[in-house]
C-alpha cells in the first residue's frame, strides 16, 4: 500500500504515521525493515527500496518526504504512477509533504483511484478546531482544563502543534491526574504568555500613551524579565507588525492576514487592530531602530536596558 500525506500539519501527520506502524507488529524489527528518504531521489533508489522483502516482520516500511512539492521530473512521475499499484503487498510506503499539493496532482488522483492508494491532507488547526485539538490533547493526557486556559494557549502559542503539545504535557504534570488546568497555570508555566503582555504595551506605543507603555515595560522588569528576552520580543512583535501593516496597505483583509502569517486568527485580529496605530514608515523606522540596537549592545557601543528605556520613551512620544 501507498499512503500520501500533505499540509502545513506535519505533527499531526506525524501522530498518525505512528499509529498506522504501531499496528504493524513488534516496534524493534519494524525499525529494522525500515527505509528513510528525502528530498530527491532518483526512481531506482525507491524502487529498490519498495521492492525489498521485510526481513523476520510482516512489512517494509519506506517513508519518502519532501519529494513532491518541488518540480517534480516527468519522467520520473511517469514511472512512479506506473509501479505503484504493483507495489508489493508486504511494502508500506508513506509520502510526506510539508506543503499543501494540487488536488490535480498525478499522485493525489492515483491514490483516490486506486485501492491500494490512501491520501490524507492535513491543514493546520485554527479557530474552534484549535481548540478541540488542545482540549482533546488534554483529555488524551488523562487531564482536563478550563475553558480560559485553552483560550490563553491558544492564543499565545498558535497552531505550532509541536510546541502546544509540549505545553500540554508540562501542564498535565503540573495540575495532577486530579486537577484541571487553569489558566493560571498557562501564565505561571508557559513562556507563550508572557507575549501577551507585550501585546498590552505595543497597544500603549501605538495609542502614544507614553507613562502606560513606561510603566508596563518597568513592570516586566520588575517581574524578572531578562532585558535580552524583551528585546526578542519586540522584535517579534513589530516584525508582524510591519507585515502586517503591509499585508493591510496592499488591500488584505484580516482573514488574509491570518491564512498569510499563519497565525491564530485572536493574535492576528490583535495585530491588525495595533497595526492601524502606526503608518507604515514609523513601523520601518522602529524595526530599524531595533536593528540598530542590536548592533551597538553587540559590539559594546551601548547598554541595553537604557537603549530599549529610549525606545519606548522615543516611540510613545512621536506623532
Amino acid at each position: 500500500m501507498f499512503y500520501l500525506f500533505h499540509g502545513q500539519d506535519t505533527y499531526s501527520q506525524r501522530e498518525f504515521l505512528a499509529g498506522l506502524l504501531a499496528k504493524e507488529g513488534d516496534a524493534d524489527m519494524l525499525s529494522l525493515n525500515t527505509t528513510r528518504l528525502a528530498g530527491k531521489v532518483s526512481f531506482n533508489e525507491l524502487q529498490s527500496a519498495c521492492d525489498a522483502m521485510p526481513f523476520l516482520a510482516r512489512v517494509r516500511v519506506v517513508i519518502v518526504e519532501g519529494l513532491l512539492a518541488g518540480a517534480t521530473d516527468k519522467a520520473f512521475m511517469d514511472r512512479l504512477v506506473a509501479y505503484l499499484p504493483a507495489l508489493p503487498a508486504t511494502t508500506r510506503l508513506f509520502f510526506l509533504e510539508s506543503a499543501d499539493l494540487s488536488p490535480n496532482h498525478r499522485l493525489i488522483q492515483l491514490a483516490e483511484k486506486e485501492k491500494s492508494g490512501r491520501v490524507r491532507h492535513f491543514a493546520l488547526p485554527q479557530g474552534s478546531e484549535l481548540d478541540r485539538w488542545i482540549r482533546g490533547h488534554v483529555e488524551a493526557g488523562g487531564g482536563r482544563i478550563a475553558p480560559q486556559a485553552v483560550q490563553l494557549l491558544a492564543t499565545n502559542v498558535g497552531s505550532d502543534l509541536a510546541a502546544l503539545g509540549n505545553e500540554i504535557d508540562k501542564l498535565l504534570l503540573y495540575a495532577g491526574p486530579e486537577g484541571t488546568i487553569a489558566a493560571g497555570d498557562v501564565a505561571r508555566l508557559s513562556p507563550y504568555a508572557a507575549e501577551a503582555s507585550i501585546f498590552d504595551l505595543v497597544d500603549a506605543l501605538g495609542a502614544r500613551q507614553a507613562a502606560r507603555a513606561a510603566a508596563l515595560f518597568q513592570q516586566k522588569l520588575n517581574e524578572g524579565a531578562d532585558p535580552f528576552y524583551l528585546f526578542s520580543m519586540f522584535i517579534r512583535q513589530f516584525r508582524l507588525l510591519l507585515q502586517t501593516k503591509s499585508l493591510l496597505d496592499a488591500g488584505e483583509r484580516p482573514a488574509g492576514v491570518t491564512q498569510q502569517l499563519k497565525l491564530h486568527p485572536r493574535v492576528a485580529e490583535k495585530l491588525v487592530a495595533q497595526a492601524r496605530g502606526f503608518s507604515l514608515p514609523q513601523l520601518e523606522h522602529i524595526y530599524r531602530r531595533l536593528l540598530q540596537i542590536d548592533v551597538e549592545t553587540k559590539t559594546g557601543q551601548a547598554d541595553l536596558l537604557t537603549a530599549l528605556h529610549l525606545l519606548v520613551a522615543g516611540v510613545a512620544g512621536e506623532e
